[in-house]
């Protein structure tokens, strides 16, 4: 048998994930972070994006995207503590392609004022993740 870690994301709303993993890869700022069991202690934030967890046994990844956040790293156990996180599964594409397009026509129009067109680029950056974050999980199903 492998050896895991326990890994908890939750949101604000509710508990996403609880269970262990042999392998947890999350969206850092500088990159992306593999976790495996008896890692070094850390705290850091990660941004928005996908996390990956290789769910033992199997042979594919659990997506998690997250709206970024803190990250919490111990031997035994991995906590993410986000705004928003929901399971790659529970993403509508064709919602967040709209979104994306939504969000793409305000930035073109530059309507108005800068903190206007900050919170669309924003939202369409966390669109553009949410995307790849299915696309991340119709690729690791098998």
């Amino acid at each position: 048998m492998a050896m895991t870690v326990r890994v908890d994301i939750v949101s604000v709303e509710e508990e996403i994930f609880s269970g262990l993993v042999e392998l947890a890869v999350f969206p850092g700022e500088s990159g992306e972070l593999g976790i495996m069991p008896r890692h070094t202690p850390l705290l850091t934030r990660i941004k928005a994006g996908a996390v990956r967890l290789k769910i033992p046994g199997e042979d594919r990844f659990e997506v998690v995207y997250v709206s970024g956040g803190m990250l919490e790293v111990q031997p035994h156990l991995v906590t993410v503590l986000a705004d928003t996180a929901v399971r790659a599964t529970g993403l509508d594409e064709a919602e967040a392609l709209d979104a994306k397009r939504r969000a793409e026509e305000a930035l073109a129009k530059r309507v108005g004022a800068m903190d206007f067109a900050a919170a669309e680029a924003e939202l369409m950056q966390t669109v553009t993740q949410q995307l790849q974050a299915i696309k991340k999980k119709k690729n690791t199903v098998h």
